[in-house]
């Protein structure tokens, strides 16, 4: 399991880790300035937008960067290698889908934490008081946050699951079918469909919104908020034995 982590990361981190580390040492150096109060409005306005710039290449370099990991599960050369080693293929799925996860997830909190730090330095003390006051006067919020920050990482999971279980569907049985590719799109929107309709098993609990053919439901309490996101785990879990039974058998490279 160390070497499938190890060749996850190293494949990873090729595009994704140089960009990461200037993006970082910009913003750590403006964030550093701006507390000390020594940017100028000039300064501060440069920072926040190259903050903003920041955050589209750090998503485009994620993007990159995700695609080089995949391709040791499905493109030659490396998938070759991945195919002739004795470790089941699960180990390989799931050391990907870490390693992505952490990668993207990471890297994006920390761009856009720092977007928002610059861009409250910029905005000056009265709004800074007013953020710093709200979260003191409501102690709620951090913990609406946690909730926040356990969905996007559960929600982000699954996405990726269903990415890559439609991959490897096209790799295998649908592979010698016509449209074999625009197929896997097709199955990637209906376990999206399916993800959406799953929430109505929470239904009796909170308010189901329906837009478009999607449902979406909201739920009023912590615990009720819980269930949701063990909802969205449970469903990446399913996907991810789905996808690691196909792996095992042919995939088409």
């Amino acid at each position: 399991m160390k070497a499938q982590f190890k060749y996850a990361f190293l494949n990873g981190i090729y595009i994704r880790g140089p960009v990461f580390a200037v993006i970082f040492v910009m913003n750590t150096v403006f964030i550093a300035l701006g507390s000390a109060g020594l940017l100028p409005v000039a300064a501060r306005i440069t920072a926040v937008s190259l903050g903003g710039v920041a955050i589209a290449v750090m998503m485009a370099a994620n993007f990159i960067g995700d695609i080089n990991i995949s391709r040791r599960i499905f493109a030659a050369p490396g998938a070759y290698l991945q195919m002739l080693t004795p470790a089941p293929r699960w180990k390989t799925l799931f050391a990907s889908i870490a390693v992505m996860a952490v990668m993207d997830i990471v890297s994006m909190a920390f761009v856009i934490a720092s977007q928002v730090f610059l861009a409250l330095n910029l905005a000056g003390g009265e709004i800074q008081s007013i953020v710093v006051n709200a979260l003191r006067d409501n102690p709620d919020y951090l913990i609406y946050g946690l909730f926040g920050a356990l969905l996007i990482i559960t929600a982000y999971l699954l996405v990726l699951s269903i990415i890559l279980f439609a991959v490897t569907a096209q790799k295998s049985f649908l592979y010698k079918l016509p449209a074999s590719g625009f197929l896997a799109f097709l199955l990637a929107w209906a376990c999206v469909y399916a993800v959406s309709l799953s929430q109505l098993v929470l239904a009796p609990f909170g308010s189901v919104w329906r837009y478009g053919i999607f449902i979406i439901i909201t739920l009023g309490s912590n615990v009720m908020f819980m269930a949701y996101i063990l909802l969205l785990l449970l469903e990446a879990i399913t996907l991810f034995i789905i996808t690691s039974n196909l792996l095992e058998k042919r995939i088409n490279l």
